[in-house]
């Protein structure tokens, strides 16, 4: 009987152990799944909850437009980019510091290529008797009409823009454009429109390559002074904004 007593009860201690063991088996299945799961949550959760300037998703090469100019603005290729810029700082100087005319340098480019194409014809021709191939020029019309609709489309959207603005339906949206029309003629008084240009193409330059580099210091410093500015908005709002009878203005255009 004993026997018998040992051997019914040995099964069901097993079983009993086998379940125990299984059950801590599926606990650390489940927390190591969870584990896992949550570290691949994790970078997706940290990437909501970094701030991005102008509330990009894309980054700098993207939002440039990619392709050759993102790379030149970003100085993939440093030769092509201080090529480039070395350029634009030449004109500039021609034309800005030398005070060269862009009449003036136009024809004088035209006077020395057609002196040296007709020095060299006339050279070819006395050794050779028979005149040189000098290619022909022709501009397609594809391009000017792929820049023309790209100027067209990019004037409409102003329009469209300046349109929605008058008609007085966004305030915000209208100070915004009044303020930085305001800058834009205050810094003209400071500069002429060459100067200007030029500076605004050093600035597509250094700012974004800079930008790129230093983007995680430079992101929070900005959401901290958006917020600031968005406490600031919120004040005018309240004591200044919303005093103007701007319904009234909707009623009457509508």
């Amino acid at each position: 009987m004993s026997e018998e007593l040992e051997k019914s009860v040995s099964p069901k201690k097993d079983s009993l152990i086998e379940k125990i063991v299984e059950k801590i088996h599926d606990h650390d299945s489940s927390s190591s799944s969870d584990s896992e799961h949550e570290k691949r949550e994790s970078p997706s959760a940290l990437k909501a909850k970094i701030y991005r300037l102008f509330g990009r998703e894309k980054p700098v090469h993207k939002v440039l437009g990619g392709g050759l100019p993102a790379d030149v603005f970003l100085w993939r290729d440093k030769k092509l980019s201080a090529a480039v810029l070395g350029v634009a700082t030449a004109v500039w100087v021609l034309f800005e510091l030398f005070e060269y005319h862009f009449l003036s340098l136009v024809c004088h480019i035209l006077i020395f290529a057609l002196a040296a194409l007709f020095l060299w014809s006339s050279a070819h021709a006395f050794m050779n008797k028979t005149p040189p191939k000098i290619p022909e020029i022709h501009i397609k019309e594809e391009h000017f009409l792929l820049i023309a609709s790209a100027l067209r489309n990019e004037l409409n959207q102003a329009f469209v823009i300046l349109r929605s603005i008058a008609l007085g339906r966004d305030l915000k949206k209208f100070l915004m454009v009044v303020v930085g029309l305001w800058i834009i003629s205050v810094v003209g008084n400071w500069f002429n429109f060459l100067t200007l240009v030029y500076i605004c193409f050093v600035v597509l330059h250094t700012v974004p390559m800079l930008y790129e580099k230093h983007e995680d210091k430079v992101d929070p410093m900005a959401e901290k002074t958006l917020k600031e500015l968005q406490k600031h908005y919120i004040v005018l709002n309240e004591k200044v904004l919303s005093k103007i009878p701007v319904a009234s203005l909707k009623a009457k255009l509508g």
